[in-house]
């Protein structure tokens, strides 16, 4: 009972910590710094695997969070802004937010690129009510990946660039939020 309470508490106070973050940028630099920022690791993925160009065209949507730091000291979490494209154009806002509780230590930053196979996954994400199970899987970006992945329920995730050292054996998922551009 003490471990299912000292869980569920320390769950809320990552969550309530994380959640704590807006989702759009407030000021007209930050949000060109986050566009910026997101277009450059839309280049960097294509520049990694060449067939990105392609995966990313076919998309309904795609969101890019640039940086997305993590970390950990038994229980952790993890926080990431970014933009979502339709079409080519950005349409709005979105950050990420995780909470896992388990053997973990560390952190690290990485970038991660969410596909969108169609308009049902697409306004799932758009509602904000769009979440990843502990189990989700991501493919590490490197040449082919972008050809070779398959979407699983409407989404293929991909992450690069990591950086740090992060020991890990954990459980938790990754919830979204998003606010339309104005």
């Amino acid at each position: 009972m003490k471990i299912n309470l000292l869980a569920g508490t320390s769950v809320v106070a990552a969550s309530v910590m994380l959640c704590g973050c807006s989702t759009a940028p407030q000021s007209d630099l930050s949000r060109q710094e986050l566009k910026d920022e997101a277009a450059a690791a839309v280049k960097q993925a294509e520049k990694t695997d060449t067939t990105m160009d392609k995966a990313l065209s076919e998309a309904k949507g795609y969101a890019v969070f640039p940086t997305v730091g993590k970390g950990a000291i038994g229980i952790g979490g993890a926080y990431g802004r970014g933009v979502l494209y339709e079409g080519g154009s950005i349409t709005g806002y979105c950050d990420l937010s995780q909470a896992t509780i388990g053997l973990q230590l560390g952190g690290q930053a990485y970038t991660e690129i969410i596909c969108f196979q169609d308009d049902v996954a697409l306004q799932t994400f758009k509602t904000g009510n769009f979440a990843f199970a502990a189990e989700a899987t991501a493919v590490a970006l490197k040449s082919g990946a972008g050809a070779n992945a398959k979407y699983a329920n409407g989404i293929k995730v991909f992450t690069f660039g990591e950086s740090g050292l992060m020991y890990e054996a954990s459980i938790g998922g990754q919830k979204f939020s998003f606010l339309p551009a104005k």
